[in-house]
Parts: structure tokens; C-alpha cells; sequence
């Protein structure tokens, strides 16, 4: 059985956190809107294809809205939520690229080869060319579409970049982690470069601008002169609030009292955040969108909680699949919702959005076989019950396997040892290793080290590779009952061998030193040419390379031996 440690937390005092309530109306610090919006109308009748506003933001916890008892303010998202639909069964991946892929595609990562870890700045690697992404789908059914924000898709080259996948517009950082002001990333010691696009050219002019505000008015900009009679699809991939944990002055001073430093930060990102959401939802209202638009708001995944952010009282964090990791801040926000002001408990997961936007724009999914997701629409507006019954979290071959899994621990059917982790009605099943698995309440208190963060620490189970856990009952995951039912976990065991025998090939390639931004005019951007011909084997490592723009020495002398040897045996044959 665990043994559970108590430290001197006040459990009561822990779930009290509050919000401080603001006005509305009062003008913010985000954008410049300097008129009211229009005045508020009679709900429409659904005739025409809808304005569709999805926005993602990244690494927030949790815990860290104002609805599910934060310290951290957030009016905007908790008016929003609360005139809205609440989705409280709401599931995302654990880490960045995960997230995007399977909104982008409606599709699971086995299914694209994004099973492992994240696309790095170096790889050779982006999301596959073959899939019909979700923007793509909303352009055939006669949408404008603009993203703004963070892409971490891939952009080894060019086909790979937004406004190749769907996307008329995008401004925004095509790898996973900006400095706020200055857009440089390193990906490593040396290894840095300047990464804010504007389209398919660097944005180097817009160098200095707080990205939040960067990106909230770029979005106000892009309603103001486009017709609300015709369709607009704007994806805000909001880089907050990531690390680095930066925010203009005055949101910090809010959190002056907050003894932890990281979590004042972060709580000061997260509140501009809400203002921007905030500025978003008066341009849609002055410009005339917003009674003919829907508005989803989803987390990426789960709170990074040793940089500020907060799960509780789930288990686990970011990069992992315990509930901490997986569970998401979700709502949609519309006058065009049939069933408003509710929490809805259906089952969602982020790639649903994909068919049910699709749906709404009365787009063609017919030509679009395989998806993972479901059409959620109904479950969200008129409260019906999902269609979506479970969810593969994923199987990841690659990750490190545990060390006490094995073949006889999963019945001679699943080796225990892989991590993977699926969702059957009820129920949860977790193989290999899940990840860090502590309960850690928000850290509010001191900047005292990172093991008294935890108000209950596990302190035995290390050797195991199976967890069970009823999610209904028991959604902070803390009784094992994979003892107990071993009917179930062969069920679930079942269900994950299913879903690998679907399982395309990992692509994890190698990285490429021609990616270095010394080579590419100080910039993160696309480095293989049109000529490049690129042959995967294994975990997709170029075998071919012909560019001959910008090689490194290395990359100059394997072209030279590969052009003699190809002269060698020319002149064999």
C-alpha cells in the first residue's frame, strides 16, 4: 500500500483560493480599443457559417483560472467560461507539440508518428505533408483563415510552415520557446537564433514588442479589416505563459505579496493572457463578429509546476500522463449555444475540435477518413451525451522503458515496460514510466525548495509498471486498483494492443547541423532546399542531402565523398 506524507499544509486553506473580481468594461493594458463595444443583441438564429476564434494557451495549469479556485485573476476567461459551456471532462496531450498536431489533424499521434517527445528546432521533421490540416478543410468551406502565436509544427522546410498547411496569414514563432521581447531561442550553448515570422520572411522589425500584446493586436488588426458577412477562422496560439517567465511590470505589481517568485510571474502572465482573451472579445463586438462567432479556449497541457504553474489537486504536471499532465482548461464561449451558462461532463478530447469546427463551418468531412475525433457540437451546445467513449493518451515505443515492466506483467499481451496510457469510459489504465507523480499545491507561500512543494509525496510503487485508476470516482488518481481488477487492466491492455496494431512509424529524425541559424542569417526558419532529396529509414534520418546552400565543413565533405563514390561506381557500371 502507498504511505502518504503530510506536511504542515493547510488542506481547507489550499482548495479556498478566490479571485478578485473586476470590471469587465474596464479598459486594459493589452490593446488599444478605444471604443465600447456594440451594444449587446438578441441571440441569432444560426443561419451562415460562424466566425470560429480557437485559442490556445501554453503550459497553463490546471488550477491556474480564477473558476477552479486560483489565487491567479483571470475575469475575462471566468466571465467567459461562466456565460458559456465548461468542458470539466476535457482532455489534452502533456507536452507542446502533441497538443498542436492532434488539433491540427483530428488525429492521434500514432497515427502521424508524433508518438515521442517534441519536434526540435534541429530535426528534419514537421507534421506530415500528407494530412489535410483543420484549416485547410475550413479554406475549402470559404473561410479567411489567420494564425497568430506559437506553430511548433516542424519548418526544416518550406512546405511545412503555416501558410503552406491552411493558413492565409501567420505571425508568430515557428519553434517551442521565445524570449518575450526579443524572439531569440537557443537550442543549446551557441545555438541561438532570432525566430518571429511574418508569413514566410523574419519579422525582425517587430523585435521589442511584448509578444502577448504583439499578438492580441495583430488579431484585432486582422478583424478590423476583414467583412464579418464572410467566415474567419483565427487560430491564437499565445506563447503565454511558457518560460521564460517575463510580463511587463505593472501585472507583477498585482502579485507583489505572493512569496514565490515564480508563481508571481506566472500569475502576472496569466493575467495579461486574460486581458488579451479580453481585448480579443471587444474587437470581435466592435467590429461586428462576435453574435455570429464561436470562441473555444483550450491549455495546451498541463502546468510546468517548478516554473510557477499549478495542477491541484490533480496529480502529476506537464510531460506527464498522470490527470496533471492531461487534463485540460477548456470552455466554448458563443450566442450561437443552445444550452448556455452550464458545466458539461461529456468526454472531450483536443482532437474532437477538428470535426466539430469542420461541422460548424459546414465543411466536407467525407474525404477526410480516419480521424480520431469525434463531433462534439451536440454535446456542447445541447448538452447531449458525447459520442467519444475513451481516449488513447498514447503509446510511446521510444521513451524510456521502466524498469520493472515486462510482457508477464501485461498477460503475455502488452509489455509493461512502454509508456502508454489510455482512457476506456471509467476507467484508466497507465503502463511504463508516466512520469513525476506527486500532488504539488499551488506554490503561493516561499520560495522554500521544490520537495516541501508537496502537500502528499508517494513513497513506494517505484516498482511498478501498471496503474488503474476509476477517474470518475477517484479523479486525483490516488487508489490503485490495478490489483483489484486485473479484469479490467487485461481489458484496457486489450484496447492499447488494438491501438498499436494502427501505429505508423516514430518519426524522430536526428538533428541536422544545417539548421543552425549561423547558417540560415542569424534565424530559426526553413534550411532544406526545394532540390534536397530526403530518404527516412528507422527514425526518418536523412540518408540523401543535395543542398548546397550554407553547408557546415562536416556537410561540405559527406557531399564531396558522396559525389566520388557516386563517380566511382558510375564508372564500375
Amino acid at each position: 500500500m502507498a504511505v502518504y506524507a503530510l506536511t504542515g499544509f493547510s488542506l481547507v486553506s489550499l482548495l479556498s483560493f478566490g479571485y478578485l473580481s473586476w470590471d469587465w468594461m474596464k479598459p486594459s493594458l493589452v490593446a488599444d480599443v478605444a471604443t465600447d463595444p456594440m451594444e449587446k443583441s438578441l441571440p441569432p438564429a444560426f443561419t451562415r457559417p460562424p466566425h470560429i476564434i480557437f485559442i490556445l494557451t501554453d503550459d497553463q495549469g490546471y488550477h491556474d483560472v480564477g473558476y477552479h479556485g486560483s489565487d491567479i485573476q483571470t475575469p475575462t476567461l471566468d466571465r467567459l467560461a461562466a456565460e458559456g459551456v465548461k468542458l470539466e471532462n476535457y482532455y489534452i496531450q502533456p507536452i507542446c507539440t502533441p497538443s498542436r498536431s492532434q488539433l491540427i489533424t483530428g488525429r492521434y499521434q500514432i497515427h502521424t508518428g508524433l508518438q515521442h517527445s517534441i519536434i526540435r528546432p534541429r530535426q528534419p521533421n514537421c507534421l506530415p505533408l500528407d494530412q489535410v490540416t483543420l484549416p485547410q478543410k475550413l479554406q475549402e468551406a470559404g473561410y479567411s483563415t489567420h494564425m497568430v502565436g506559437k506553430w511548433h509544427l516542424g519548418f526544416y522546410k518550406k512546405e511545412c510552415l503555416p501558410t503552406r498547411r491552411g493558413f492565409d496569414t501567420f505571425l508568430g514563432s515557428l519553434t517551442g520557446n521565445v524570449d518575450y521581447y526579443t524572439y531569440d531561442n537557443c537550442d543549446g550553448p551557441g545555438v541561438c537564433g532570432y525566430d518571429l515570422h511574418e508569413g514566410e520572411d523574419v519579422a525582425w522589425d517587430q523585435s521589442g514588442k511584448y509578444s502577448t500584446f504583439l499578438y492580441t493586436q495583430r488579431v484585432s488588426k486582422i478583424l478590423a479589416s476583414h467583412s464579418p458577412k464572410e467566415p474567419i477562422f483565427i487560430y491564437v496560439a499565445f506563447q503565454a505563459v511558457h518560460t521564460p517567465l517575463q510580463s511587463p511590470k505593472e501585472y507583477i505589481y498585482r502579485y507583489r505579496s505572493m512569496g514565490n517568485v515564480a508563481r508571481r510571474k506566472y500569475a502576472a502572465m496569466v493575467t495579461c493572457m486574460d486581458e488579451a482573451v479580453k481585448n480579443i472579445t471587444w474587437a470581435l463586438k466592435k467590429y461586428g463578429y462576435y453574435d455570429n462567432s464561436v470562441i473555444v479556449f483550450s491549455t495546451d497541457n498541463g502546468g510546468q509546476t517548478f516554473s510557477g504553474g499549478s495542477n491541484w489537486p490533480l496529480r502529476g504536471r506537464k510531460g506527464t500522463y498522470w490527470e496533471g499532465g492531461v487534463r485540460g482548461i477548456g470552455f466554448v464561449h458563443s450566442p450561437l449555444i443552445k444550452r448556455k451558462r452550464r458545466t458539461s461532463w461529456a468526454l472531450v478530447h483536443i482532437t474532437d475540435w477538428y470535426p466539430t469546427l469542420v461541422s460548424l463551418a459546414r465543411g466536407n468531412l467525407s474525404n477526410v477518413p480516419g480521424l480520431d475525433g469525434y463531433n462534439v457540437w451536440p454535446a456542447i451546445s445541447e448538452g447531449k451525451e458525447s459520442p467519444r467513449t475513451e481516449i488513447l493518451h498514447n503509446i510511446d515505443p521510444l521513451y524510456n522503458h521502466a524498469k520493472y515492466g515486462s510482457l508477464e506483467d501485461g498477460f503475455g499481451i502488452w509489455n509493461t515496460a512502454v509508456q502508454a496510457s489510455i482512457r476506456v469510459g471509467e476507467w484508466k489504465l497507465l503502463t511504463g514510466d508516466p512520469g513525476y507523480s506527486d500532488w504539488i499545491p499551488p506554490q503561493t507561500l516561499t520560495n522554500f525548495p521544490g520537495s516541501w512543494w508537496n502537500l502528499e509525496r508517494l513513497t513506494d510503487g517505484l516498482r511498478k509498471s501498471v496503474w488503474l485508476f476509476n477517474i470518475t470516482a477517484d479523479p486525483y488518481e490516488r487508489y490503485d486498483l490495478s490489483d483489484q481488477r486485473p479484469d479490467v487492466v487485461r481489458t484496457l491492455l486489450m484496447r492499447l494492443v488494438h491501438y498499436n496494431q494502427t501505429a505508423i512509424p516514430v518519426r524522430y529524425p536526428a538533428e541536422n547541423p544545417r539548421a543552425h541559424p549561423d547558417f540560415n542569417g542569424g534565424a530559426w526558419g526553413p534550411w532544406a532546399s526545394e532540390d534536397d532529396v530526403e530518404e527516412w529509414e528507422g527514425g526518418g534520418e536523412p540518408l540523401k542531402s543535395r543542398n548546397k546552400k550554407k553547408k557546415c565543413k562536416i556537410c561540405k565533405l559527406r557531399s564531396f565523398f558522396r559525389k566520388l563514390n557516386t563517380r566511382l561506381m558510375s564508372n564500375r557500371i
